[in-house]
C-alpha cells in the first residue's frame, strides 16, 4: 500500500488529487490548516485527515510524527500555496515590477518556497525508508523562464513579480533535490490555469482536467523521471 502526503488538501486541486490517489488504492493524508475543514474533507472521501501548516515548524513536526507513528510514507505532495495579494486583483491590477514590494514579496516567499522546503527536509527520513519514494511539487507555467521570457504568449503578458518568482524557485529547488536524492522520484508539475480559490475561480480548467499531472507524478515508479518540469502534455522548458 503506497502511502501519501498531499498538502493544502482540504479543497481545489489538493482535494482532487486526494480523491484521484485513493481511487488508485493509495492511503492519503489530507494535510489542512484547519483541523475541522480538513477533518470534514478527509470523511468525504475516506483519506486521513493531518494538521499541518507549512509555515509553521512545530505543526509540520508534529505531522510527521503522526505519519512516521502510523508508518510511514512514500509519497509527498507539496500542493499548498498562495498567490498573495495578485489573486484578490483582475488581471490589469496585477502587481508588476515598478509597484512590488518587500511586503507583497514576503508572504509567497515564505509560503511558497520556505514552506517547501520545511515540508520536504521534515518528511525526507520518511521517504528515504520508502521503497519507491516520490516527490511532487506543485509549480506553475508562470514559472518558466522560457515562457515568460517569450513575447507573444500568455505568460510573457503576464506582469506579476511575486507568484512567478515562488515558483520559478520551486522549480530550483526541484532540480537540486532530485541531483541531491537519486532515489527519489523528485518532478515539478504545472497543473494549468485551473479554477481554484488562488484565483478566484477564474481559470479555464476544471480541478479535474489540473490535478491530471499531479496524480500521474505521485504514481511514478522508481524508474520514473526525476528532476523535471512537466504539464499534462510532457516536459515544460525551464
Amino acid at each position: 500500500m503506497t502511502t501519501t502526503l498531499i498538502t493544502g488538501a482540504n479543497k481545489g486541486l489538493g482535494f482532487e488529487t486526494a480523491r484521484r490517489l485513493i481511487a488508485a488504492g493509495h492511503t492519503v493524508y489530507l494535510g489542512s490548516r484547519d483541523a475541522e475543514r480538513g477533518r470534514r474533507a478527509a470523511e468525504e472521501i475516506g483519506a486521513r485527515p493531518v494538521v499541518i501548516d507549512i509555515t509553521d515548524d512545530a505543526s509540520v513536526a508534529a505531522a510527521a510524527k503522526t505519519i512516521e507513528a502510523d508508518g510511514g510514507l512514500d509519497v509527498l505532495v507539496n500542493n499548498a500555496g498562495i498567490a498573495g495579494i495578485e489573486s484578490e486583483t483582475r488581471d490589469s491590477d496585477v502587481i508588476g515590477a515598478g509597484a512590488v514590494t518587500t511586503d507583497i514579496m514576503r508572504p509567497l516567499l515564505e509560503t511558497n518556497v520556505l514552506g517547501l522546503v520545511r515540508v520536504t527536509h521534515a518528511f525526507l527520513p520518511l521517504l528515504q525508508r520508502s521503497t519507491a519514494p516520490v516527490v511532487v511539487n506543485v509549480s506553475s507555467g508562470l514559472a518558466s523562464l522560457t515562457k515568460v521570457s517569450t513575447p507573444d504568449t500568455p505568460a510573457y503578458a503576464y506582469p506579476g513579480v511575486a507568484y512567478p518568482t515562488s515558483k520559478a524557485a520551486v522549480n530550483m529547488i526541484t532540480v537540486q533535490y532530485a541531483k541531491a536524492f537519486p532515489t527519489i522520484r523528485i518532478n515539478a508539475v504545472e497543473p494549468g490555469y485551473t479554477a481554484t480559490d488562488l484565483n478566484g475561480h477564474a481559470g479555464t480548467q476544471t480541478v479535474q482536467q489540473g490535478a491530471e499531472i499531479i496524480v500521474r507524478m505521485a504514481q511514478l515508479t522508481p524508474t520514473g523521471p526525476t528532476g523535471g518540469y512537466f504539464d499534462a502534455s510532457g516536459p515544460l522548458p525551464w
